[in-house]
């Protein structure tokens, strides 16, 4: 066996749920943890939706890294971006926020930066059409949304005003279907009577997707139910359609017979596809290691990179078994990375298990008390799957401060359906309206 440093070193790329579960996982171990991540909070990036709609605050979302593990005295946090590896002598490549360069030298490395938002090589829509990934990109939604009403409270003429409020959803996945229902809420009722030139319930939302349906993950039954539901709130659904171009006037789609369609809409935003972040493609070319077509790295039945027992690929960048990118995956993932290090630092000389991933289905919120979920043989709908939908959010948050503000924010917005986060920031004169963007990376599920 190798002889290590004492302690060992174990190195976690991504401060999401991949990695928070990995180093908890490792809390009362002989090793030194350092935890890399390019932001310094832990997101929790399923609701970043209701962050960009108003309901909830970043703080109730997002929490200080540091403050997370403040009780896990082995682990070091470091605020970084990962480039690249170096497998030979077992060293990670950072780069500090003020472009500095970090070696970070490991025994065991984990894996676990998250996937970044995918514009199927047209990188150039993200300046018009921004993503919902990062606390920056739901922020940026969040401005993108009410800045459109209060434009249509001074447009010039109707047709101005019918562009600002059109909103046009790119992608039918968990996502986009949370974020067209929030809108509609927005519009028919955080908004009711407050605009004296404009009825915010005229507001369009137009939902697109490539596929014959909403929320195909969830299978026919409901997916038909989400469908429906997003229908009686008033959101126009477009399936079988491909985005061929967006500006910041509008979008062009293909539809299913060929012919391209102008949409004119101030307000596009992107819901759909993931891909891996760079440092992704450099640890691939450094371990000989095979990515999928999003970039994710075809991992062992252990988690490990083939021909590399020291690196474990976890969360929404391993491809395994075809499992999906949901926050449940990366926990699990993680926490058993986390394990098997542990295990071996312990001198369990038995090999791993393989990893086996607890299905706990999966759910999407469509509107006040209307959600769907799916859990092995159990389908729900409607208020009982909002129900469930609010327990499982509840037992994931983390902090104690998180779940009361959430539970509070919900009640409100449930009985009321008022919405207190509503501030957002408008560009300095002369500034471009919209953002030039590039994909951010996640940090995860984390």
């Amino acid at each position: 066996m190798q002889d290590h440093v004492t302690p060992r070193r174990v190195v976690i790329l991504g401060g999401g749920f991949a990695g928070l579960f990995a180093a908890r996982a490792l809390r009362r171990s002989p090793v030194a943890v350092t935890v890399v991540d390019r932001r310094a909070h832990h997101l929790f990036q399923p609701l970043l939706y209701q962050c960009a709609s108003g309901i909830l605050s970043e703080g109730q979302i997002a929490q200080p890294l540091r403050g997370v593990l403040r009780r896990h005295h082995n682990v070091r946090c470091v605020l970084a971006e990962a480039t690249d590896v170096d497998t030979g002598a077992r060293l990670v490549h950072a780069r500090r926020p003020d472009g500095g360069d970090l070696r970070l030298p490991y025994d065991d490395l984990i894996v676990a930066v998250g996937m970044r938002q995918s514009y199927f090589g047209h990188d150039e829509f993200a300046a018009h059409a921004p993503g919902m990934k990062t606390l920056d990109d739901a922020l940026e939604v969040r401005r993108r949304i009410y800045r459109a009403f209060e434009m249509a409270e001074t447009a010039a003429d109707d047709r101005e005003r019918r562009e600002w409020l059109t909103f046009a959803l790119v992608g039918g996945g968990p996502t986009g279907v949370e974020l067209a229902g929030q809108i509609r809420e927005i519009a028919g009722h955080t908004l009711d009577r407050e605009f004296q030139r404009i009825d915010s319930a005229n507001a369009r939302v137009l939902l697109f997707e490539g596929s014959d349906a909403v929320l195909g993950a969830f299978g026919p039954r409901l997916a038909h139910r989400a469908a429906r539901t997003l229908t009686d709130l008033g959101v126009e659904l477009r399936l079988g359609t491909r985005v061929t171009d967006i500006d910041e006037r509008g979008l062009s789609v293909r539809g299913q017979d060929g012919t391209t369609t102008r949409v004119a809409a101030r307000t596009v935003l992107w819901t759909a596809g993931v891909e891996a972040p760079p440092v992704i493609a450099a640890l691939a070319r450094a371990t000989g290691a095979k990515q999928d077509r999003a970039g994710r790295v075809l991992v062992e039945p252990d988690l490990t990179v083939p021909g590399h027992p020291e690196i474990r690929v976890t969360g929404d960048v391993m491809s395994l078994n075809r499992l999906p990118g949901l926050a449940e995956v990366a926990m699990q993932s993680g926490a058993y990375a986390g394990r098997v290090v542990r295990h071996s630092v312990e001198g369990r000389t038995k090999q791993p298990k393989p990893f086996k991933y607890l299905d706990l289905g999966s759910a999407a919120y469509i509107a006040r008390g209307r959600a769907v979920v799916k859990a092995g043989p159990l389908h729900l709908s409607g208020l009982p799957g909002w129900l469930v939908w609010l327990f499982v959010h509840l037992a994931f948050l983390t902090g104690f401060r998180s779940r009361m503000g959430a539970v509070l924010s919900w009640a409100v917005v449930f009985v009321t359906g008022s919405r207190r986060e509503r501030a957002f920031n408008l560009p300095e004169a002369g500034a471009s309206a919209g953002r030039a963007a590039t994909p951010q990376a996640s940090a995860p599920p984390p």
